[in-house]
Formats: C-alpha cells, structure tokens, sequence
C-alpha cells in the first residue's frame, strides 16, 4: 500500500520580510532613543562627591566598601577639553565597619571661563545592607550632603541627595548600576538626577579595563544635559597603592567634548595575620 504525505507551506516571504524589517528599525529607535532627549545647553559639572579607588569606576560606585577601621586617601586631576578647564580632586574614607563607610570629596576648579575656586565640600554614608547571593546583587544606598563652603561661581550653596547603588560580580567582570536624586541648597536651581552604569574587568591579578556611561540631569537644566562614556584602566602599582587613568567621550556633541581623569589613591595597610606555633614537649 502506498502511501503519500502531500504537507504545503503557506509563506509569505515579502510580508515576513517587512515584518523583520520594521521590528529592526523598532529596536533601533528604542536603542538610541535617550539620546534625543539630552537637551543641548551646557551647565558647570559640580562634582559632588566620589568613591575612591578600588571601590567604584570612576564616578560610579561600588556596593562594596572599605573594611572596618581602614582608611583611603586618594588626589585626582581631570583635565577637560570644550570647554577647557581643569580640576583637582581630594578624597578619602573610612570603613566604620565592614558594610559602612564615611567619605568626603574636596574639588578645586582652574582655568574655566567663570573664575577659579574650590567647589563645596561633599560628606556621604554609605550603607550596604544587602549582600551579593548566588544569583542577586549587593545593594547599598548612600545618603550625601555638600556643605555650601565653595566659590561663589562654582556653588549651589550646599546640596544633599539619596543614591541607590548596585553591584554584581560574573566571573572576571563586576558590574555597577548606581541612581542618585540630589536637591540643590539653592532655591532657584531645579534638582539634579544622575544614572551611571559602570564596570570593571579584571585582565590580571593587578590590572583592570574600567568603563562607564554616565548621565545626568543638571540643575540647570529639564531634561538630560550629560551623557558620557568612559574608558581607561586601574593599575595596582603596590600592595595598597592603586593608580587610575581614563578618558571620557561625549556621547551627542555635548560639553564638555572630552575629558582626561587620572588618580593616585593609597589605602592603610593590611593588618598581617599573626602565626601561633605550638610546640610540644616530648
């Protein structure tokens, strides 16, 4: 007995095709939708405060913290091209305990069109209050506050704000997502909202690749005014001395155009485990 299966095919190759091609352009809008959105005008980047090395990017921050009773000093300079301006920056820390950490930031501003001066000092806590498991991240916030101690063209009298900070470690890679709301001490300047998303590589056991997407909302400004990327790397030139270089593009023609950073950050040194030696007698 024969038998014959006779199975037909009902394609329409050009609907699919068109189909394909509108879902393509759809993701492509979606992609490069924020990027329409950043307004085109230029505030003064107020630094605010900023993790020390290793425990963050460059600006984004790490869930991770300074160990109890550990202390960091780090001296950073950024130079930034369109506009042209340079800045230096004071940081340090220390670890209350081994999920609490108290930092400050100190910026100086040189060689901008509105005058040179220290901006205000930056005070923050940071807390992680949920540790990295199997599959989740480690969450922390951090609670900050900027005393309205800097120059009269580079202050808003004071500020303070509220983050959310994520990290996560696959593998060699540690990934960050941080989300800060900041009030300016000054009434007639609009909020400020930062998103930065950054992560770490760790190509040796003493070098790191570093990149970072940073975007914010000024106080200046309604909309999106910042949006840069980051590149650079960490090298960890002694035991607790690590030596940071990165440069930032912009993302859309914005201001400024580029941007070097580089820091030099020290770390007090590791207690040495002490060794009991038991002898017995014979």
């Amino acid at each position: 007995m024969n038998m014959r299966l006779d199975v037909s095919w009902n394609i329409d190759t050009p609907k699919i095709f068109l189909l394909c091609l509108t879902m393509k352009k759809c993701f492509i809008f979606l992609v490069f939708l924020p990027l329409f959105l950043f307004k085109n005008t230029y505030a003064f980047d107020v630094k605010g405060l900023q993790p020390v090395d290793p425990y963050g990017v460059f600006t984004t921050f790490s869930a991770e913290s300074l160990p109890k009773g550990k202390v960091a000093f780090s001296a950073g300079a950024e130079i930034s091209i369109d506009p042209d301006y340079y800045r230096s920056v004071l940081k340090t820390a220390f670890g209350v305990t081994d999920t609490l950490e108290l930092m400050m930031t100190i910026p100086y501003d040189f060689g901008n069109d509105t005058g040179d001066g220290f901006e205000d000092v930056a005070f923050g806590i940071k807390h992680r209050f949920f540790d990295e498991g199997k599959y989740g991240p480690s969450l922390a916030f951090i609670l900050n506050a900027s005393v309205p101690s800097g120059a009269e063209n580079v202050t808003t009298n004071g500020r303070y704000g509220i983050g959310l900070v994520l990290s996560k470690k696959v593998g060699p890679v540690n990934g960050h997502l941080n989300l800060f709301y900041e009030e300016p001490g000054r009434r007639s300047l609009d909020e400020e909202i930062s998103f930065l998303a950054g992560l770490d590589f760790a190509a040796a056991h003493t070098f790191k690749f570093l990149a970072e997407l940073y975007c914010r909302k000024s106080h200046e400004s309604e909309k999106i005014d910042l949006a840069e990327l980051r590149m650079g790397y960490r090298l960890k030139t002694a035991d607790m001395l690590y030596t940071t270089f990165g440069v930032g593009f912009d993302l859309k023609n914005r201001n400024p155009e580029t941007r070097v950073l580089f820091s030099v950050t020290v770390l007090s040194p590791k207690e040495k485990k002490k060794i009991r030696t038991i002898y017995e007698e014979e």
